[in-house]
């Protein structure tokens, strides 16, 4: 105070808090008190002193304790006409006083009883103490209890009454306490023996991502807006209420800095009898009460009576028709504005529901409900498989029912104010008794609506056309780029070239004629040498020829090379053809997110959005799966690539590159009944989730609906249901391409069409030479080669000249003489004309 005072907040007990008002009113300092309780006892109201004047300078900005008021109207949904209330040693029994004068009016019987921090120590006085009568009628009081203990205490004391067997199984506890973690009520419902009701306090959540951590101009950490990151809940509420006091201040001081209002801070000294309250005291705290802002807490403002109003609870528990203490969920909400949001009432209809008409709305999803062609004058009708369960759970119960459609076209989400659309939001506002479509059972549905047992299995499925394999006759040559396949066919002539040159000259080193012992010497042309490399190079052998070192360095080389080219392209060919198979193969969740050809995503403000939202945005999975999918489906909010409706997704598909991710059954009954059969679909077919009847909270049709849909299960009545309208032959096979597609390994014909290509070619040009060289050596053109001189023409004789025909050609012949012995033979010449 003595540097200078603008506001003061404060988080304490309410001795402190006594204190400091009495020194904030003398000094006219705006004072933002939060109550602080400690130990986790429930809070009791602070009793302040009364200011003077009439002029509070302190304002409460955690609301004042409305726990009597909730557990008030949770004794009248129950009926409840006598019990007992425990409450802790660090309790002030002072905030049960108005709780106490109600109880009264309404003429209920309430007993009090202080439970010390030994807990055993109250249990070992009460065996003790009573008789048996006694403990038989203590019993039976407590079979309706309240417990407003810290949640540690609550556990050691209920675990005692189970152990002393204080505690039976229709007994139904309440537990009260503003300050309750989920893991503490997983610990306090598994100890019970009965049922238990827990009372708490929420904070609205913000379902914009966008708008969760923007608060009146201010950026609140994302370890505080995001529920995803788990440290808000590990906060203590007096924390929360602590953290928005600020963001008050802010805003207040922002407001006065805005309008041009601003105080010098105040200087003030208490040991002083001549100083005077702070001039703009009052200015300060009326620009507190008149702002207000939308914190971690909620919307916070100090406009009743310089106090806090905004406050909710939740209303958790277990009943009697699901396993003791296993199961919890939101049973009802209570506000300050709206009182309770629920019912507690077990309200079940025990028999059948004949006379009974219901209330049923509905959205058009294919195959679940559909419109029927409908007479002119005649109420709509609807069929499908939805219906079907419907009309055979209509039949079983009796009852009757009339149907009409949600006008928003939306099955139901929770908004940014709280509130839900679609038909939840139907249920909710009790213009409804049942909602059936292809409705999903989710945790956030659950809390606001009850839901039947599932009457079909649900998962996530991925919609496509099937792709067009691309022909490529030419593919066999893919191993190779365009550079090897030249390069290997100029290098077989050049190496014909070198054979035919080493060929020549080893001829010409061996000019003179072979002994009678060696073997004679094989003249090869430059026809025969290409021949010989080729025949290499395609690994079927040639003539053999090499009489010389360099020729065979030369062929040798040549080997390897075509040894190490064939190796390279048979591995990359049975790689080519392996990952052409693969390559458009989207089977799962990991190849869709791996893959950039085809674009995706799923219907705007579904179920199916959220779940890719809640898994694409938790830091605690470990494959990045979902990350890639929801980065995806969230572009540009959902606009690029997320559609408005299923039936646009399926349109989408048909039209464009696209895969729409939706539920399973939706989009095999779309690629069953698809015109063209050019749909297919794939994905994951495990879930844990599933389609149910959706009813009003707390609804005594719930458990009614949820035996007969069991008893349709067993007597495999749905499974007809199911292959009436999902039948795995109709106009399109589901199961074909389900088959072909895991055991396509086999090489197709178009796979080797450029082989039989290159025969076909290859035989066509064999013919084509056949028929040149008949032509080229027929009667009316032929020609006389001249004759290598072989061994074996030595051994003709001359023959007589003939007189030619048509055509003449001379050519000269060497014969050698075979009876000569000179080391250098005779050559006869002769001439002779041949035809």
């Amino acid at each position: 105070m003595n540097q200078g005072i603008l506001a003061l907040v404060s988080s304490t007990g309410c001795a402190a808090a006594n204190a400091l008002q009495s020194l904030t009113d003398a000094m006219h300092i705006p004072h933002l008190f939060i109550q602080r309780n400690g130990d986790g006892t429930p809070r009791a109201e602070c009793q302040l002193n009364p200011s003077p004047d009439e002029e509070r300078y302190t304002l409460a900005a955690r609301p004042p304790v409305r726990l009597n008021d909730v557990m008030i109207t949770l004794i009248s949904e129950l009926r409840w006409h006598k019990f007992i209330i425990f409450y802790d040693s660090e309790y002030d029994v002072r905030g049960l006083r108005g709780f106490l004068d109600q109880a009264s009016r309404m003429g209920l019987d309430v007993s009090l009883q202080q439970v010390d921090r030994n807990v055993t120590m109250v249990f070992s006085t009460l065996f003790s103490t009573m008789r048996m009568e006694e403990l038989n009628r203590y019993r039976d009081t407590l079979r309706r209890a309240i417990l407003l203990l810290s949640p540690r205490t609550a556990q050691v004391f209920i675990h005692q009454a189970v152990e002393t067997n204080l505690a039976s199984k229709d007994s139904h506890w309440v537990y009260a306490n503003e300050e309750v973690s989920d893991t503490e009520i997983m610990e306090l419902v598994h100890s019970a023996l009965g049922r238990m009701t827990v009372i708490r306090q929420i904070f609205p959540l913000w379902r914009d991502t966008n708008v969760r951590c923007m608060r009146n101009n201010h950026r609140i950490s994302s370890l505080l807006c995001d529920p995803q990151e788990g440290y808000l809940q590990s906060l203590e509420v007096s924390s929360l209420y602590l953290y928005d006091s600020v963001l008050m201040l802010a805003n207040a001081f922002y407001r006065k800095l805005e309008d041009r209002k601003w105080h010098s801070m105040a200087s003030l000294n208490c040991m002083r009898k001549s100083t005077k309250p702070w001039n703009g005291g009052w200015s300060m705290l009326d620009t507190i009460q008149k702002g207000r802002i939308s914190g971690l807490t909620g919307l916070m403002d100090f406009r009743s009576n310089g106090a806090n109003s905004h406050i909710q609870f939740e209303i958790l528990g277990t009943s009697y028709s699901e396993t003791f203490g296993k199961d919890v969920k939101r049973l009802a909400t209570w506000d300050s504005d709206r009182g309770l949001n629920g019912s507690l009432r077990e309200n079940r209809a025990e028999q059948g529901m004949h006379g009974v008409t219901l209330k049923v709305v509905t959205l058009l999803e294919e195959p679940f409900v559909m419109v029927a062609e409908n007479i002119l004058g005649q109420p709509k009708r609807y069929k499908g498989f939805s219906i079907d369960v419907l009309d055979a759970l209509a039949k079983v119960l009796g009852f009757k029912y009339e149907m009409y459609q949600v006008a928003d076209a939306k099955y139901g989400s929770q908004q940014a104010n709280g509130s839900w659309n679609g038909m939840i939001g139907e249920l909710i506002g009790k213009r409804a008794d049942v909602a059936i479509s292809a409705i999903t059972i989710t945790h956030e549905r659950e809390n606001v609506v009850d839901f039947s047992k599932r009457y079909l299995d649900y998962s996530v499925g991925i919609l496509m056309s099937k792709t067009e394999e691309r022909l490529s006759i030419f593919s066999l040559l893919a191993p190779f780029d365009l550079a090897v396949w030249a390069c290997i066919a100029a290098a077989i002539p050049v190496v014909g070239v070198m054979v035919f040159l080493l060929r020549r000259i080893q001829s010409v080193r061996s000019q003179n004629p072979p002994g009678p012992h060696q073997p004679a010497p094989v003249t090869t042309s430059f026809q025969s040498a290409i021949w010989i490399v080729y025949g290499a190079f395609v690994q079927q052998g040639g003539e053999s020829f090499m009489n010389s070192v360099a020729l065979r360095i030369a062929m040798g080389s040549w080997w390897l090379f075509t040894l190490i080219v064939c190796s390279s392209y048979t591995a990359n060919l049975a790689a080519y053809l392996t990952v052409s198979r693969m390559d458009n193969a989207v089977r799962t969740f990991q190849d869709l997110s791996k893959q950039t050809d085809l674009s995706y995503g799923t219907v705007r403000d579904s179920a199916v959005y959220e779940y890719f939202r809640v898994k694409g945005t938790n830091p605690l999975e470990q494959d990045n799966t979902f990350a890639e999918l929801w980065r995806t489906i969230n572009k540009n909010q959902g606009q690029d690539n997320s559609v408005t409706s299923p039936a646009e997704g399926i349109r989408k598909v048909k039209r464009d590159s696209y895969a729409l991710l939706w539920d399973m059954a939706v989009l095999e009954y779309a690629a069953l009944t698809d015109d063209d059969c050019t749909l297919v679909v794939t994905g994951n077919g495990m879930s844990s989730k599933g389609y149910g009847l959706a009813l009003q909270h707390s609804s005594p049709y719930r458990d009614l609906f949820s035996q007969k849909i069991l008893d349709l299960q067993e007597k495999g009545d749905l499974d007809i249901l199911k292959q009436k309208w999902w039948p795995r032959k109709g106009r399109c096979d589901l199961d074909k391409h389900a088959e072909t597609q895991p055991e396509g390994r086999a090489l197709r014909l178009h796979s080797f069409a450029g082989v039989f290509c290159i025969l076909a070619a290859g035989l066509l040009l064999a013919c084509l030479v056949a028929a040149l060289e008949s032509w080229w050596n027929g009667p009316r053109c032929q020609r006389a080669q001249p004759k290598e001189v072989t061994p074996q023409a030595a051994k003709l004789r001359p023959t007589p000249a003939h007189r030619a025909q048509d055509c003449t050609a001379t050519a000269t012949l060497y014969f050698m003489d075979p009876d000569s012995t000179d080391a250098s033979p005779d050559l006869v010449e002769l001439q002779y004309t041949q035809l």
